[in-house]
């Protein structure tokens, strides 16, 4: 059996064709992490006239500092969560969907709706739901005997912005996990369903094995994706706050680079949480994806 290949008679085509996409990560992902890999290594004045180069001093203070150690333990209880509830709560929809014949379509498209709205736009509709004086959740909350004021209580803080972070990325999850139980031959869940197991049985020992792949790959689109793109969610909802309850690794870049103009620092953090994203990664696809049945 001969198996087909595809041949360029013109040698240049192929680097012609790579050439725009190549140009778009030079431009806009390794020019900039290597300026920040050289800014993290300088002091700079507020107003970029004087640099001096000062080696490890910036990592040295970044790691001495407390603040950026309270940083670094709330992005891990935020990334933690937002992985799992999303994850979770998407796989959950997906097999509720799968179970319904008629007008599945139908719930599929409310379900990915979500998915179009930006970060910014999402945090400020929580916020207003949320809001201690005008919002409706804190309304039915006090219903409830529940006291609900996320502007001055850490912890209601960050489980706003955990709930709406997750709310924002489940569509993206729910679009994955539909076509992984699309794709599980029917013929594997009848055959267990006539041998005696039940729904939970049959899911966990034949589906959610074959659903191994999505699984995987969501875990590191969604740790990524709480890590670097809930920037503008954090800035419409509680701006790191209150007392730095909410002031994740990618906001703490923007607050120290931009609003306290400490560019040095800012590139330090922004080298560090590159660094814990690649190490991140590379321990999944080590050790986590041996554990994937593809």
């Amino acid at each position: 059996m001969q198996t087909k290949r595809t041949i360029f008679p013109n040698k240049l085509l192929p680097y012609a064709l790579l050439a725009p996409q190549l140009a778009v990560t030079l431009v806009f992902f390794i020019w900039p992490a290597f300026q920040a890999v050289k800014s993290s290594f300088e002091r700079e004045d507020p107003f970029g006239f004087r640099t001096t180069f000062i080696w490890f001093e910036n990592y040295a203070r970044l790691f001495a500092d407390p603040g950026y150690v309270n940083s670094l333990q709330k992005t891990a209880i935020f990334s933690v969560s937002v992985t799992l509830l999303s994850m979770s709560l998407s796989l959950l929809l997906a097999v509720a969907v799968t179970r319904v014949i008629r007008s599945n379509r139908a719930y599929t498209t409310l379900l990915v709706w979500p998915y179009a709205v930006a970060p910014v736009v999402v945090g400020i509709l929580w916020w207003f739901m949320f809001n201690p004086t005008i919002g409706i959740a804190p309304y039915i909350l006090r219903g409830l005997g529940i006291s609900w004021n996320h502007r001055i209580d850490g912890n209601q803080a960050m489980i706003l912005v955990v709930i709406a972070a997750s709310w924002k990325q489940i569509s993206y999850n729910f679009l994955f996990f539909v076509a992984g139980l699309q794709s599980v031959p029917q013929s594997l869940t009848e055959a267990a369903a006539i041998d005696g197991a039940g729904p939970f049985k049959r899911f966990w020992t034949i589906v959610f094995p074959l659903l191994s792949p999505t699984t995987f790959f969501l875990l590191i689109v969604n740790i990524n994706y709480s890590m670097f793109d809930t920037f503008g969610l954090i800035d419409a909802t509680t701006n790191g706050g209150p007392n730095q309850a909410t002031n994740i690794l990618v906001y703490k870049v923007y607050a120290d680079g931009f609003l306290g103009l400490n560019i040095g620092s800012s590139a330090a953090q922004s080298v560090v949480l590159m660094l814990i994203v690649i190490a991140l990664t590379a321990i999944q696809f080590r050790y986590i994806e041996r554990r994937v049945q593809y």
